[in-house]
This record gives structure tokens, sequence and C-alpha cells, in this order.
């Protein structure tokens, strides 16, 4: 009887006397601020889950995790390599590519851009972006055709769509002739590329062989692109790959470019773990001052429940119940606030940069150009429990002093 009887008073020891209503308005509060911060940590938790998934599912699945170049370009061997690669059980897929930088220029206007030829067929077992190609721009990449593919950004840049026709300005072939004129050539735009993030507005994609013939470097390459089964692992499985090989390259893989936003995503989520232990911690220091002056508003009470046969556990229970309740009602509102605005975070930052037509997030400066958004339920329990656990040490203090009350001292004193 003990249980139901502690959460009954506690329930009534928290609305505070008539004559005492502050002690309520503390409580409120209170509880108003572990839901508060319960909200918050969700919402950040949430966004910092959205960016650590577009990482893994738009760059990851787009960018080669590692990459084989050759020290003497262009790279002949890159066959035989390729074979001895996947030799290696965690590499998943490989495929050659040509990389240069060049210029595409539409009338007035000229953007720098880094071509990139690749073999379709190839790249599809490599990577997903083909998924980000619209206009079935795809499978009308194809040799011999003078095709392109063009970044968003840089087709919003140049004012192209697909169809149009633009005029791209190579570097000479041969790199000691360096004072060459630039070559000039007719591409057709067949598709665009929508990555939603920075490489809309570097990347140009063509055919492999098309790039081979424009460098005049016949069927050589500037390196071999590898994917692996374990991304994070990338590191060290290309410098298993690079030992099996007698040619000599550069050893290179995702985390020396874009390695600092895993880190960074990593170092945000500790920060917020971090705040989430201070934020609550703070707002239960109100649960303490609550728990205090209900101690010393209600100890005639407490005096006559001694009285009455009622001991310490009872007593303390009493007062844990009402510091819990503070903290199970702001967690329950928070949690569910915090979900709620999670699921529809991404809309109503799209919403906000609309009504102020500013754009919050700059997909050349950031590698997507929204605000994700990811809920798990697994931080929201964590959370939740935080809140619950550090209410429950905050009235620790609070139900020792209620025991310690003597009631003959405090009926007399009355």
């Amino acid at each position: 009887m003990s249980f139901p009887l502690s959460l009954f008073i506690g329930q009534r020891f928290s609305k505070g006397k008539k004559r005492n209503r502050f002690v309520s308005f503390i409580s409120v509060s209170s509880m108003i601020g572990i839901s508060v911060g319960v909200m918050v940590i969700i919402i950040g938790l949430s966004a910092m889950n959205g960016f650590e998934n577009e990482l893994n599912n738009r760059v990851l699945s787009v960018i080669p995790h590692a990459q084989l170049e050759g020290v003497n370009a262009p790279l002949t061997s890159w066959k035989e390599m390729q074979e001895k690669a996947h030799l290696n059980p965690r590499v998943k897929a490989t495929a050659p590519y040509v990389l240069f930088t060049g210029l595409l220029e539409r009338g007035a206007k000229i953007q720098p851009v880094q071509f990139r030829g690749i073999d379709t067929k190839a790249e599809s077992k490599l990577s997903t972006i083909e998924k980000y190609v619209l206009d079935e721009g795809w499978s009308a990449l194809k040799p011999g055709q003078h095709a392109v593919i063009l970044g968003k950004g840089i087709a919003d840049a140049l004012g192209v769509k697909t169809g149009d026709v633009l005029t791209a300005l190579l570097p000479p072939s041969n790199p000691t002739l360096k004072l060459m004129a630039l070559t000039r050539i007719r591409l057709n735009v067949v598709g665009i590329l929508n990555l939603a993030g920075q490489m809309d507005h570097v990347l140009a994609l063509i055919p492999l062989e098309d790039a081979q013939d424009y460098l005049k470097i016949d069927n050589g390459v500037s390196g071999l692109a590898l994917t692996f089964y374990s991304p994070l692992e990338a590191a060290s499985i290309v410098r298993e790959v690079g030992m099996t090989l007698k040619e000599h390259v550069y050893l290179k893989n995702w985390t020396q470019e874009y390695g600092y936003l895993h880190r960074d995503i990593q170092m945000v989520r500790m920060i917020v773990y971090i705040v989430m232990v201070l934020v609550i911690g703070v707002a239960c220091f109100n649960i303490v001052s609550t728990l205090m002056m209900a101690v010393k508003d209600r100890a005639a009470d407490i005096a006559v429940l001694r009285t009455m046969g009622a001991k310490d556990s009872l007593i303390r229970s009493i007062f844990i119940w009402n510091g819990l309740l503070s903290g199970i009602s702001g967690g329950l509102i928070g949690s569910v606030a915090g979900g709620v605005i999670s699921l529809y975070l991404t809309d109503l930052v799209q919403f906000l940069e609309g009504v102020t037509g500013d754009k919050f997030i700059s997909g050349d400066v950031y590698f997507v150009d929204f605000l994700p958004t990811q809920v798990y339920w697994s931080d929201i329990f964590v959370v939740s429990m935080t809140a619950l656990l550090l209410s429950l040490l905050a009235t620790w203090y609070p139900s020792k002093r209620a025991c310690q009350l003597q009631p003959a001292f405090v009926l007399s004193a009355r």
C-alpha cells in the first residue's frame, strides 16, 4: 500500500497550499524547463542523424571510397590493377576514370568545372550516382556524341538545360605545352546531376572514351576508383590493395577529402550529449528548490504523518514521487514535441527559407543544400531516461531533509 499512497500524497504535495502558490509555480517552471531541454536536444540529435544519414546514403554512395592514381600519368596497366584489386574480399567494385579540369562557356558566362570521364556500366556497379541524374541522361551518356552531364549548380550558373549546346575549353593534352591555345569542343547537355550538394557546382560527367580522345591518351586513364563494403575502413583497405601492385600509384581515400564531415558530425553529437546533461541538470535544480520549499511548506503535514506511524521510507517516497512527477511530465512533453518537430524539421526550414528569402544552407558550401533530419527512438529513449535519472537524483537531498524533521519540534513551533 505504501507505493500508491506515497504517489498520491506526492501528487497532492506538488500542488502546494492555497496560501503558497509560489511552490506550484516553481514546480511548473521546472517541468517546462525539462520539457524544453528534452525537446531541443532531440531536435539537435535528429539533425545530426540526418547529416550522418545523408553522408552515408548520398555522399559515400556516390563518391569512390578510394582511388589508385598513377604516379606517371596516364595509367595504362589499369586492367591488371583492376584484377588484383578484386582479389581483395573487402573490395566491392572498381571502375576506371579520367579526371581533368576545364572551362565551360555559354555566351558571356564561363564556369570552371572538373570533368570526370566514366564508363557508365562500371560506374553503375561502383556508385548510385545514376539515381541523381535527371531527364534519363545516364542512358544518353554515350561515347562519340560529345555528351555531357552537368551538375545542377553549373547548369544554373550557365543558364542551360537538357538539350542545350555549350562550349568546353580544355587544356593542352601535353602538360609541357602550357602556352598553346585551349582546345574548344562543342558539348551536348544530355542530363542534369542533382545531388543537392557541393558536387553539383563542380562536377561534369563525360564518357570515358571521349575523355581519352580529348586528352589524346589512347587507352590510358587517370586512375582506378574503388568502393568497399566497409567505407570507414577505406584507409587500411586501399593500403592492402596498394601493397599487391607492381606499379607506383598514389593511394587516396574519401577521408582525405570528406573525412572532416564524419569527424565534425561525431564531435557535434558528443557536444549535444554534453549539453543535454547540462541543460536538463540546470532544469533539475528547480526541482531541488521546489522540494526544499515543499518540505518547509508541508512540515506540519509531515509531522502529522510521522505521529500516525509513517516511516522514513514513506516520507522519502513521497518527495521522490513529487520530484519524479516533474521529470516524467517534462520528459513526455519534451519527447513528443521534439519528435514531432524533428519529423517536419526539413519542411519547416524550407518554409522559413521561402518566407525570409534567404538560403540557410548553401549547396556550394555544404555537402547538402537542405537541413536533413532522422528521428531515432533510441535517442528519444536515452534523452528521456537521462531527464528521469537527473530528476531522481534531484530528489535525494530534499527527501533526506524531510526524513530528518522532528514531529514534536515542528508541532510545538506551530
